[in-house]
Order: C-alpha cells, then structure tokens, then sequence
C-alpha cells in the first residue's frame, strides 16, 4: 500500500485551512485518512504550522512519501525547532 503525508482542506470557501493527515494515495483529498500529524493555516501572519514531527518521522521510516508541500513545510517547522 503506497501511503502519502498530505494536506487535507477544511475551512469555508476562500478561508482553506490545512490538517496534514498520513493517508493512502489512492484515496480521495478530503477522503478517509490513517492518522492526522500536524496542522497548517495559511492565512494568519505568520502562518501557523503544527506538525507532531516524531510521528512524521515514524511514518517516513516505514516508507510514506510526503508531497512537495508537506516537504517544504517540514523543512521549514525543523529549521524553527
């Protein structure tokens, strides 16, 4: 089973707010979801970035790939940390 770290959009039209969830690649963007790691919110300033990185961490070990957008929030929540 081939397993993504991805967003989820939740929030009203035009106020997306993000919940970075470990799903299975073939499910829907919004669809059924393993485990929610962390959270995103893009429209405060700054922009609020949660994420439970252990959790990521154990998750990519045991083979889950994270998009390019998680990727760059991951980066950017490990060089504040």
């Amino acid at each position: 089973m081939a397993v993504k770290i991805r967003l989820a959009r939740h929030g009203a039209k035009k106020a997306p707010y993000y919940r970075v969830v470990v799903a299975d690649a073939r499910a829907r963007r919004d669809g059924r979801i393993i485990e929610e790691v962390g959270r995103y919110n893009p429209l405060i300033e700054p922009a609020m970035v949660k994420l439970d990185l252990e959790k990521i961490d154990r998750w990519i070990k045991d083979g889950a790939q994270p998009t390019e957008t998680v990727a760059r929030l991951l980066k950017t929540a490990r060089e504040e940390a």
